[in-house]
């Protein structure tokens, strides 16, 4: 039995989930994923030495999920980039971004009010991407909740896992970064979505989709907000991820104090992967 359907929320779901995402809310997205490529180290030399690598990677930041559960699914990669709407979109707002006069864009995107909304709006997207994703997998593999877990994971944090790809278009290789290794926060709540959408897909979870995504949505817009405001970068699973670290793999070996140090690096490391993928 849903709760929800006795609840007020109820309506608010439905109307919730039937929302549109272009153009407004993937323009947030295209604007928080390009002004994330720009704060990379090296990013603005190269948009001066060769805008066409700028222009690539920034459309890798912000399709890159697409393309890469394109190529699991064994579809075609450069789909995504077939909207001619969406890509024009995008690369308007990449020029904007990267060589707007006196840099008017980037400096009122980057005040904490506009910064604010942007990145919840691009929160928003994230709910859309892993839900399609999901979905999509659902109709190739009706069984396979792996496969659904993993494609809604690509679909909602695509340029983080194609990070080091992306890396390379700029001419820089740095594989320590590969965010299997050191994931982030993006990376992390986006597969934790990923799970719970994929459960409630096959029906292991007793909650409608519309409600699991205004549910999903608002903890995910919320924290995001509490973090920016707060100047936090601390991931709200971190104390959850140590207990079971410590309690699963750590163990009492001569290697628990390499762990700890591995934990701790991985905390830190958080804080820089958290403004990439942001």
């Amino acid at each position: 039995m849903d709760v929800f359907e006795f609840l007020p929320l109820d309506k608010l779901s439905h109307e919730f989930s039937s929302l549109s995402m272009f153009p407004y809310f993937d323009m947030a997205h295209y604007i928080v994923s390009i002004m994330s490529l720009r704060e990379q180290p090296g990013a603005m030399e190269v948009s001066r030495v060769s805008p066409l690598a700028c222009w690539f990677s920034s459309m890798l930041y912000c399709f890159g999920g697409a393309m890469l559960s394109g190529v699991m699914l064994a579809e075609p990669p450069i789909a995504p980039m077939s909207n001619g709407t969406s890509v024009l979109l995008a690369t308007v707002l990449w020029y904007l971004v990267f060589y707007c006069p006196m840099d008017l864009v980037f400096g009122f995107a980057s005040l904490l009010p506009f910064k604010l909304v942007l990145s919840g709006m691009k929160e928003v997207t994230r709910t859309w991407k892993i839900v399609g994703g999901v979905t999509q997998a659902h109709k190739k593999y009706k069984d396979g909740l792996l496969v659904m877990i993993t494609i809604g994971w690509t679909r909602g944090a695509g340029s983080g896992l194609i990070s080091n790809f992306e890396q390379l278009v700029r001419g820089q290789w740095k594989p320590e970064t590969n965010e299997l290794l050191k994931m982030s926060y993006p990376t992390k709540v986006t597969l934790m979505g990923a799970v719970l959408f994929a459960l409630q897909q096959n029906h292991y979870l007793p909650i409608r989709k519309h409600h699991l995504m205004l549910l999903y949505t608002v903890f995910l817009v919320v924290n995001k907000s509490r973090m920016m405001l707060t100047s936090s970068k601390t991931s709200p699973f971190a104390s959850i991820e140590s207990v079971l670290f410590k309690t699963l793999f750590a163990g009492d070996s001569p290697y628990a104090a390499l762990t700890e140090d591995v934990g701790r690096e991985r905390s830190d490391d958080d804080d820089a992967a958290a403004k990439k993928n942001n």
